[in-house]
């Protein structure tokens, strides 16, 4: 139907700036890593845990730590496009989105605990997880919201019934 006679969807759905969302992730990717980075740094070197590394492997330790980095990362971008998705596609996306970071990161924080590395790194790397799942969670939902752009709602036009009586 065109014209008049046209039904006019109530609550038109709000596009998104995919560039925005995309740059706010890609940022988020970079915070994410540097917190991976800085958090195995500050848990070896100040307070000696063996966060994802054995003894012996130094303040920086191995090769670790830059996968943990890129891991971070990742997961940034994946959050990303989660949301893009969700904003495209499912009614209440924040919502959704919300119910999956804090999933994933109960999961992400429960995880250490199925290694056999020391109580102590296990708790820190689930604090580590925490905090990562936190920071990504709060930055790729900021940016989403700031990423929609509202549809501008046609009045919908009546015929002039009359004078008023």
């Amino acid at each position: 139907m065109t014209g008049m006679n046209a039904p006019i969807d109530p609550r038109p759905s709000p596009t998104v700036n995919a560039g925005k969302l995309w740059a706010g992730g890609a940022a988020t990717a970079a915070v994410a890593a540097l917190i991976a980075v800085a958090g195995i740094l500050l848990g070896r070197g100040l307070f000696g845990i063996d966060v994802l590394a054995p003894k012996g492997q130094g303040t920086w330790g191995d090769a670790s730590t830059g996968w943990y980095a890129l891991g971070a990362a990742l997961a940034a971008l994946v959050a990303a496009g989660l949301l893009h998705v969700l904003l495209l596609t499912t009614p209440r996306p924040m919502r959704f989105f919300g119910w999956v970071i804090a999933l994933a990161t109960a999961v992400a924080m429960l995880a250490p605990f199925v290694t056999d590395a020391s109580l102590g790194a296990r708790m820190y790397s689930a604090g580590l997880n925490f905090v990562l799942g936190v920071a990504i969670g709060s930055l790729i939902a900021g940016t989403g919201k700031s990423a929609l752009v509202p549809v501008a709602v046609r009045p919908v036009t009546r015929p002039y019934p009359g004078p008023y009586r």
